[in-house]
């Protein structure tokens, strides 16, 4: 709680600092084009404290909608209607009106609504910009410096499902236009309960244990970081945390039900998105077979950003002193042979977030030439209320212009000619990874046009 409080009050006394001024936030990128702010306790990559502080320097009247965006982005951050349309958020928000008033007018002594949120500061902040806005003699030209997020829906999925043309993989993280938001984590749960039951008529004591247990907060760890390229050691820890927090379930279970879930959520995702499994394997394979050359894996962005994967076996460096020697482990030091086995688990993750840093970066520039002001946390992208719709729009085209790209096809191209030319191009070992890259995997028939028309898609 003492570190809690120190870091708050520090965080608070920036914000005291900067008030009424205006301020900007330079950027660095990391090696695969994801952006992140240089000053390091005072962002908009921060906690909810940190975002709850800022706001944009330039202003926009709300506009005919903006009220409503501000009302549901205020029901997002609740995390109460996750699975509801917008205009049962918008309808919600309405409702609770008394409770958002008074949350503004006294945070600390009124009914304390705000609290239950799951972002509790930022839904206070945005209380306040309710009140202030309804309150205005007209709405419409009250002016708001408020920023609105949208979000992605699990992100790397979606790039993954347009990647593969994945039709039910499209559908279930919000690619193809529906009424009410789908939940990928949910269709996951209960495509395992579906395997469960049939175990469990089969005999088998783990699924008859399991029985009511299986939820969506128990697998959405899991299913959110398969796409990151966690493996089934990974997957089973995260699934044993969540078993362990459910007092009711019997704990001497816990190590065997993990490891039988584990393994139904990776058959369920291989069902549900078959085209994403096949596509992670054959990226990380090349990778194995690239590291196993002696070479770092390395690719161009769609953008034209050059990315080569820091991963080497680690060269050690003593430091001798008079009383102590110090010993200094490095990673990234390229005279070293790569380390294969961080070159294949980290290129599948690495690749995606490069397909989204360009995806953000598009939806920024086209922003910036409609005038519009584009902050963005990696897939979650922030505007004025007036502007989402705007912002919506431009998401979308960009995310289709990306995806018409060959992606798959002009990565194969590049590595064939980086790694497969040359005078070792004889060699056993670069004629397995040539057969590899040029078995790109097949995709589907998913027509990526449905996204314009996507309302969840970014939500």
């Amino acid at each position: 709680m003492h570190s809690l409080r120190t870091d708050a009050l520090y965080r608070l006394s920036l914000a005291q600092h900067l008030r009424h001024r205006i301020f900007w936030l330079p950027h660095n990128m990391d090696f695969r084009g994801r952006t992140y702010p240089c000053p390091p306790h005072f962002n908009h990559l921060g906690s909810d404290l940190a975002r709850a502080l800022l706001e944009f320097a330039q202003g926009r009247p709300l506009g005919p909608h903006g009220l409503d965006w501000l009302k549901i982005h205020l029901v997002n951050l609740t995390g109460l209607k996750k699975r509801e349309s917008l205009q049962a958020r918008l309808a919600f928000a309405d409702e609770v009106m008394k409770d958002i008033l008074d949350s503004a007018d006294q945070p600390m002594m009124g009914r304390k609504w705000w609290m239950e949120a799951d972002e509790p500061w930022q839904a206070l902040a945005c209380c306040m910009e309710i009140a202030q806005a309804v309150r205005a003699p007209n709405p419409a030209a009250y002016v708001s410096h408020f920023p609105v997020h949208q979000d992605g829906s699990c992100n790397g999925l979606q790039h993954y499902a347009a990647l593969g043309r994945d039709s039910v993989g499209a559908a279930s993280v919000n690619l193809v236009p529906s009424d009410v938001p789908q939940d990928v984590y949910s269709s996951v749960a209960a495509q395992v309960e579906v395997f469960r039951k049939q175990d469990a008529e089969r005999g088998v004591q783990v699924a008859q244990v399991l029985e009511g247990f299986i939820s969506r907060k128990v697998v959405k760890q899991t299913v959110m970081t398969v796409v990151y390229g966690v493996t089934r050691y990974g997957g089973r820890l995260q699934i044993e945390k969540r078993l362990r927090e459910l007092s009711s379930f019997p704990q001497e279970f816990v190590w065997q039900a993990s490891h039988y879930l584990v393994r139904q959520v990776f058959n369920s995702l291989q069902e549900m998105f078959s085209g994403t499994r096949a596509i992670q394997r054959w990226l990380a394979e090349s990778a194995r077979l690239i590291a196993r050359t002696g070479l770092a894996v390395e690719w161009v962005t769609p953008l034209g950003i050059p990315i080569i994967q820091p991963y080497h076996h680690d060269s050690k460096v003593s430091i001798n002193g008079g009383i102590q020697s110090l010993t200094f482990s490095n990673n990234g030091d390229t005279s070293q042979k790569p380390n294969t086995l961080k070159q294949k688990n980290g290129f599948p993750p690495n690749f995606i977030h490069s397909l989204d840093s360009s995806h953000m970066m598009l939806t920024a520039l086209h922003c910036y030439r409609k005038g519009l002001t584009f902050v963005s946390v990696h897939d979650c992208f922030w505007t004025h209320a007036a502007d989402v719709p705007i912002m919506n729009q431009v998401c979308r085209e960009q995310f289709i212009r990306l995806h018409s790209q060959p992606i798959l096809h002009d990565l194969s191209r590049f590595l064939v000619e980086r790694f497969c030319s040359g005078p070792k191009s004889t060699n056993v070992r670069v004629t397995r990874l040539l057969d590899m890259l040029l078995s790109v995997p097949k995709t589907g028939t998913f027509n990526l046009e449905q996204v314009k028309h996507s309302t969840y898609f970014f939500s």
